[in-house]
């Protein structure tokens, strides 16, 4: 494995242990300071509206500013947005909201200097393994992660630590998560890893290949949403704790890990429409399964799915990504940054009329139905990702070898 590759994948390995934390905990503390799922909702909305505003960003500092230092602050940046989460007095929609922005700004730093590092520094016969190992970590950190954190807030709540405040408790998380995100902008910083030469990367016509993939990516979107803010919504309402939250996530988490691992060092490119079905079978199956149910029982089986669906869905989605972008920049002979950034967008679009329709199932329906509903129609539309994806590696393939 190139030294690149390895320093990279230790940075990701140090960070995913930060990951959970926002992605679960931090919608479970504002379900529990506010009690109302639209603004978990307007969280995420302002979360994914940063994100591509950061990308652009990204896109013009990249120019000047070393990738590995614009990598390390979107980290670094992270424990910041929850450090002034937590200091808010009152969750207000503008106080979230400005921390939501915040949070948004630090992914879209960190997930637009991750994707060009990955691709620069892999191809397309190791990509596999490459997202299997990543991903890997990721899922033992889903398991890992949740269950120590989960445990730590309930025994917390139930022994009455921290005089039975429990934002005291978020805010020790806060400060360890912080303590983590430095540690992984010090190694990343351990490789000279090279910004890209052509520096413009605003462009607004594309090839017919990569308009089918922001489709593929709008499609993406539309669950992306719902994966980060109905687990803790469904938890913190049928459940009951975050301990139960954490538990779930495990559960699910130890065979997704060894699974992972597997497909990553057996599996071949040919391989990747298989797991990419299979993993939006699981998630249809548990959304039906929570619509149908919609109890406790059936709250648990969707987040078992959930924890199985994204991983498998991820390592087969980000080698396709990359391998349309290997192919379409060199047939546009552009930087390819352009693509990750206006990938971005494709997944805004989705994500953006996903949380849509959740908020407006919410406010002009009911709660229920939002929870109960919502989930199946994302996960039946997921479907028509299959052909599409198929065709779209069938396409790339053969625009690689004419």
């Amino acid at each position: 494995m190139p030294r690149e590759m390895r320093v990279l994948l230790v940075t990701n390995m140090i960070y995913a242990f930060v990951l959970p934390v926002i992605e679960i905990f931090v919608g479970a503390y504002i379900m529990r300071s506010s009690n109302d799922p639209k603004i978990v909702a307007v969280y995420q909305l302002t979360v994914y509206t940063g994100i591509p505003i950061t990308f652009l960003l990204n896109g013009f500092l990249l120019s000047r500013i070393k990738i590995s230092t614009l990598y390390s602050f979107g980290m670094l940046l992270s424990g910041l947005s929850m450090l002034v989460m937590m200091s808010l007095q009152n969750l207000s929609v503008a106080g979230v909201g400005i921390a939501g922005i915040l949070m948004g700004c630090s992914f879209g730093f960190f997930w637009s200097n991750r994707d060009l590092l990955a691709l620069n520094t892999t191809n397309d016969s190791n990509r596999n393994y490459y997202y299997g190992l990543e991903t890997f970590f990721y899922t033992i950190t889903f398991i890992l992660v949740p269950v120590v954190v989960g445990a730590f807030l309930a025994t917390a709540d139930s022994r009455r630590w921290f005089g039975g405040n429990m934002s005291s408790g978020y805010q020790m998380v806060t400060i360890v998560v912080f303590l983590l995100t430095i540690l992984s902008s010090v190694v990343i910083h351990k490789e000279k890893f090279k910004n890209p030469e052509e520096k413009k990367f605003l462009y607004f016509k594309f090839h017919t290949l990569w308009r089918k993939m922001l489709t593929l990516a709008g499609l993406k979107g539309l669950a992306q949403g719902y994966l980060v803010t109905a687990p803790a919504i469904l938890i913190m309402r049928m459940v009951g704790n975050e301990g139960s939250l954490g538990l779930a996530q495990g559960v699910s988490g130890v065979i997704t890990a060894l699974m992972l691992y597997l497909l990553g060092r057996t599996t071949k490119p040919e391989h990747r429409i298989y797991i990419f079905s299979a993993g939006l079978a699981i998630f249809l199956l548990g959304t039906l399964v929570n619509g149908i149910l919609f109890s406790a029982f059936g709250v648990m089986v969707f987040v078992l799915c959930k924890v199985l669906f994204q991983p498998l869905h991820d390592i087969a989605y980000f080698p396709i990504q990359m391998q349309v972008i290997d192919v379409v920049s060199k047939i546009e002979k552009r930087n390819k940054f352009t693509y990750i950034f206006n990938h971005e967008f494709g997944l805004y679009v989705g994500r953006f009329l996903g949380l849509g329709l959740f908020i407006a199932f919410a406010t002009y329906i009911s709660e229920s139905f939002a929870l109960k509903y919502s989930l199946i129609v994302i996960a039946v539309v997921q479907l028509a990702s299959i052909p599409l994806a198929r065709h779209i590696v069938r396409e790339s393939y053969k625009l690689q070898t004419s």
